[in-house]
């Protein structure tokens, strides 16, 4: 096990930091902002800045406090209401953080995101930038999901921003992300229902068992155990340490940077992804390609994919979108086509020799080049 000593060698070095800020953690059980809370972030913030330290905030809580502004007894289920009350609820959340920041002299800007921002390389990019620019001129900044325009489909939100904050931690380039939540740490069964759980210390790999303690969300949000876990995933993949704790810690942020046994610490892998194939897993695919125990086989190998191993595509793609890789129920990886949906059924399941013959044309021997592929899960 790591001890504190350990843990205060391992963020000596730290950076830059995001925190993550759940619903359940700044609203209130009455439903209103948490303010007493959004006061000690950021005082926390303010002694990190002052230690040269970069921060940034991942909030949830528009929902939140769209239901009270609007005095909702409970969380819209329909989205275009949802979209309302999030809307609604956005401008008093970043009202808030204004406030309580500007105490400490510190200016903060809002940052609305969707998925489509990690999903175009130049935006990507365009966005990584801006991001650092904020931080050179010692500007908090304060990003969300942005509600309105991008819960249009399940499946496509973050989840309660634990994703988003994985995401953004590997944008910029983050040292350590913090996931502020109403339990302090990943346990092995639901320690509000089982007293035998045991709370994990540290995780040096996210294995099938470790994925298998993942929960349900908790009441205020919407993000559970389980989208921790796919954060950690994203965030161990990007070179940066992950802790899990409970936002009811007092000085929760400091005693984590002084090395104090909290929470469940979450290791960076050995091998960290390049921006490229980073870029790529994070990206929400146009389209999926299903291919044969072979052909994923060679991917693992690091070899491209060939037509002759593609057994269906779905969707609908063009050269150079983003598309996922999947063998029977499970997608296992993301790359970069070098042909369409319309050119892939047309070939597929075919030798490489017979794509000229069939379009008339052969641009690529390879369907995905080995070094457009990131694989997301072995």
């Amino acid at each position: 096990m790591i001890e504190m000593n350990d843990r205060k060698e391992l963020f000596n070095d730290i950076k830059k930091i995001v925190v993550k800020i759940g619903t359940s953690s700044l609203i209130t059980k009455d439903g209103k902002f948490n303010r007493e809370f959004a006061n000690d972030i950021a005082r926390e913030v303010s002694k990190l800045k002052s230690k040269g330290k970069d921060v940034i905030l991942v909030s949830s809580g528009a929902v939140g406090i769209g239901c009270e502004i609007l005095d909702f007894k409970e969380r819209p289920q329909s989205i275009p209401l949802k979209q309302a009350t999030a809307a609604v609820g956005q401008s008093l959340l970043m009202h808030e953080w204004s406030n309580v920041f500007e105490k400490h002299g510190l200016k903060v800007a809002q940052i609305l995101l969707t998925y489509d921002a990690f999903s175009d390389r130049k935006t990507y990019l365009n966005l990584r930038n801006s991001m650092s620019s904020l931080l050179e001129l010692g500007v908090i900044p304060i990003i969300n999901e942005n509600d309105p325009v991008c819960v249009h489909e399940i499946g496509e939100t973050f989840g309660d921003n634990d994703t988003l904050s994985a995401m953004v931690s590997s944008k910029v380039e983050a040292d350590l992300l913090i996931l502020m939540t109403d339990i302090d740490g990943l346990y092995t069964k639901n320690p509000k229902k089982a007293k035998d759980a045991i709370k994990i210390q540290v995780i040096e790999e996210i294995t099938p068992e470790i994925e298998s303690f993942g929960g349900g969300a908790s009441e205020k949000g919407t993000g559970g155990m389980k989208t921790k876990l796919e954060a950690a995933k994203i965030a161990q993949k990007s070179g940066c340490y992950m802790v899990i704790a409970s936002s009811e810690e007092k000085d929760l942020i400091s005693k984590i940077m002084s090395g104090e046994d909290i929470g469940t610490l979450f290791l960076p892998s050995k091998k960290i992804e390049k921006n490229k194939i980073r870029w790529i897993t994070l990206a929400k695919p146009k389209g999926k390609i299903i291919i044969d125990e072979g052909a994923r086989s060679a991917l693992f190998d690091h070899k491209s994919l060939l037509p002759r191993g593609i057994v269906d595509v779905e969707g609908d793609f063009d050269t150079g979108d983003i598309v996922a890789l999947q063998t029977g129920d499970e997608i296992f990886a993301k790359g970069i086509t070098n042909y369409t949906k319309k050119e892939l059924e047309k070939i597929k399941g075919k030798n490489t020799n017979e794509i000229e013959p069939i379009l008339g044309y052969k641009n690529y021997n390879e369907i995905i080049k080995s070094e457009n592929i990131g694989i997301i899960k072995k």
